[in-house]
């Protein structure tokens, strides 16, 4: 019998969560087969069988387990059920239903508390004494609830099912409520994100990108780009490159905070916010410094799908000097980004809409992207904050000199 005990998904993670069993207790499973998706805190992974044979789950869904606890047992001196033992199963068993495949599930649903109308409890029966307790703890009077338990006795989860009498006039409308367990993923952002509100000195600072410059290279170049390269020339290369060369100006914004001491890196490690079927995820671009404009595209494309698939690993998401998150995908005209601690900047782009301008002394309508740019000021002071974003709407307002040297078919790679 094989103890399958939970691999360490990396160095500072002590404890995974069961997001998902994929077998059942007495499936045979094959060598490397998926049973199983665990939460990190920073990543879902799936867990592969490490042998062959017949399983027995020594864990439930939903339940945190620790770095070589024991998760499922495996009988390797099961005989692989034969073809016809899995036909006589198959009529013998009811017809399974359809699931919805794994790369489409956000977040495992609970099953909805069903609400309980509030009908008078005319023989009153003592209720349990954890019944009582949910009960005067939701304020909800017994004779509101009725029980199902031996004799009408009020029980645990007649309590719990009970929903609290509307203040105000009824409407008559179903009033039900939906609890489900946040992933630890989902979790770990929002620890983030709080101890990055409560423990950085963050601020923000705003400008505006006029996009025609782009717009054009991208409608001259886009087509002969893809069929090259096969992959698309999109705003993500122009505003990793732009970022960079803003990092090697203000090299403050690329720096941390360590205790009492600032950690400046000579190398531009770019992160990239990306929306998961599990929630956030910030796959790291490695010295984004040394890529063309083909090879961020490549790399912005090959860690999206991997993280939208599921698949991407912890090792891709650790790291990271700056942040880079594209709130305008989903439509957003302005916002506040959070620092993704321990890092000191994030940049946030926005959607592209048709504004007056003033050019030249005339007002025209152009392409108008506003950018933010939120900062920890303990580490960066305005100068370095505004100049930095100042940098990078220069660059991106005149990409062919600023990031292609003069030669946009030599920097395309065409």
């Amino acid at each position: 019998m094989l103890e399958m005990k939970v691999p360490s998904p990396g160095e500072s993670i002590t404890e995974v969560e069961i997001a998902r069993w994929l077998v059942k207790t007495g499936d045979y499973v094959t060598k490397d087969q998926a049973i199983a998706e665990v939460d990190s805190d920073k990543a879902t992974l799936e867990l592969p069988a490490e042998a062959a044979g017949v399983i027995t789950l020594q864990a439930e869904e939903g339940e945190a387990v620790k770095v070589g606890q024991v998760v499922c047992l495996i009988d390797t001196a099961a005989q692989a059920p034969t073809s016809k033992t899995q036909a006589a199963a198959s009529q013998m068993a009811p017809a399974p239903k359809a699931e919805t495949p794994a790369s489409l599930v956000e977040v495992p649903a609970a099953k909805p508390q069903a609400t309980v109308q509030q009908v008078p409890n005319t023989k009153v029966q003592e209720p349990s004494p954890a019944a009582r307790k949910i009960l005067a703890e939701r304020e909800i009077p017994i004779q509101a609830v009725k029980g199902t338990g031996k004799d009408g006795r009020i029980t645990k989860n007649d309590a719990l099912s009970a929903s609290k009498p509307s203040m105000g006039t009824p409407t008559g409308g179903v009033r039900k409520e939906v609890r489900t367990k946040m992933s630890m993923l989902r979790r770990k952002v929002a620890e983030r994100l709080v101890s990055a509100k409560n423990e950085t000195a963050m601020l923000t600072t705003f400008n505006e990108v006029d996009m025609s410059a782009i717009y054009a290279l991208r409608a001259q170049y886009k087509d002969a780009f893809k069929e090259r390269h096969n992959v698309s020339l999109g705003f993500m290369s122009f505003f990793t490159l732009a970022v960079v060369r803003a990092l090697k100006l203000f090299p403050d914004v690329n720096s941390m905070i360590d205790g009492q001491e600032k950690i400046s890196y000579e190398y531009y490690d770019i992160s990239i916010a990306v929306s998961g079927p599990k929630g956030l995820m910030v796959p790291v671009i490695r010295n984004a410094e040394n890529l063309s404009f083909r090879g961020v595209e490549a790399e912005v494309k090959r860690l999206a799908t991997r993280a939208r698939d599921g698949q991407i690993t912890v090792d891709e998401m650790t790291g990271g000097t700056f942040t880079i998150t594209n709130g305008g995908v989903f439509g957003s005209m302005l916002s506040t980004p959070i620092i993704n601690p321990p890092q000191s900047g994030i940049l946030g782009m926005h959607n592209i809409v048709d504004r007056p301008i003033v050019r030249n002394g005339q007002i025209l309508i152009a392409p108008v992207m506003y950018v933010a740019l939120s900062y920890d000021h303990r580490i960066i002071d305005g100068r370095e904050s505004v100049g930095f974003l100042v940098a990078v709407k220069e660059a991106l307002e005149n990409p062919v000199e600023l990031l292609m040297n003069g030669n946009p078919k030599q920097a395309l790679e065409l």
